[in-house]
């Protein structure tokens, strides 16, 4: 049991800044796990609803099941499914959709017991049928993504190459550090992700080299960076990924590359961990 739940590697993508890429970045990375042999469960964890939009579901307040039904149901001690309410896309992912319900849901959270792991007792219902579950988390730093947090093993930390959205990173890296403390321990930086880049400018380069000298030694910052792109922008309205919707070019190209990071990431996480169950095993005997 215990090698099937290390198995699935949840990611919670998350940044209290809007506008930085989250929703793209879990919609083209999870395809991108998709398209090297992965089963992945995307889940909306924001009351806009953007990644369920982008997946080509432009109502998502019409949708029967979302997360906030699921949530709501494992609330009320309700019998919830493993598939219920998972919807299935066209290049490969299945996801959870989200959408203005889960607002009210927040509010409520705030009177129920254990109102920080009712998103994890979900994730261990369905983790063992997927290798990667993303998350994608409110522009907040409310309690749907300290749900997100309280059970994902990393969170991805899209950032745009600017001066003020690298500054208000301090506050998410606290609170992340106050999650692994107080809820779950596994919880790590899975990376930093420069988004929105314009390689051109000096600009751009100053904030990434700020970037690196603040938090590079301490947490990982990710080798690839996702290019600023009007193409790109684009896609939400498609209802398609980047690699359907403009293949060959930049941002597709840096996705690639973020996946296959991702993917040796977890290799190592993988070895790391069987390594100290055989030490633990050894101990035993």
């Amino acid at each position: 049991m215990c090698k099937a739940i290390r198995d699935c590697h949840v990611i919670a993508v998350a940044n209290q800044k809007g506008g930085v890429g989250k929703t793209t970045t879990t919609g083209n990375l999870g395809i991108g796990l998709a398209k090297q042999g992965k089963k992945v469960l995307l889940i909306d964890a924001d009351a806009q609803g953007s990644l369920t939009a982008s997946l080509g579901y432009t109502e998502p307040d019409t949708l029967e099941i979302t997360l906030a039904t699921i949530m709501g149901s494992l609330i009320n001690d309700e019998e919830v499914k493993p598939t219920e309410g998972i919807l299935h896309h066209e290049e490969g992912i299945d996801f959870m959709p989200g959408n203005i319900e889960l607002s009210g849901l927040e509010v409520s959270l705030v009177n129920v017991m254990s109102r920080e792991t009712v998103l994890r007792s979900y994730i261990e219902m369905v983790r063992e049928d997927y290798d990667y579950i993303l998350i994608d988390c409110m522009p907040s730093l409310g309690m749907i993504t300290i749900n997100a947090l309280a059970c994902a093993d990393s969170i991805l930390i899209p950032v745009q190459a600017a001066y003020l959205p690298v500054k208000g990173l301090q506050q998410l890296i606290k609170t992340v550090g106050k999650v692994k403390r107080q809820i779950n321990p596994k919880l790590e930086i899975e990376g930093i992700l420069l988004t929105m880049v314009d390689s051109r400018t000096n600009y751009a380069k100053d904030i990434t080299s700020m970037l690196r000298e603040a938090y590079g030694s301490r947490v990982r910052i990710f080798a690839n960076v996702i290019p600023i792109s009007v193409r790109a922008a684009e896609i939400s309205a498609e209802g398609v990924s980047i690699y359907k919707h403009d293949p060959k070019g930049k941002v597709a190209s840096a996705y690639y590359s973020l996946t296959e990071e991702v993917i040796t990431s977890a290799r190592q996480d993988d070895s790391h961990f069987a390594s100290q169950s055989r030490e633990v095993s050894t101990d035993g005997r």
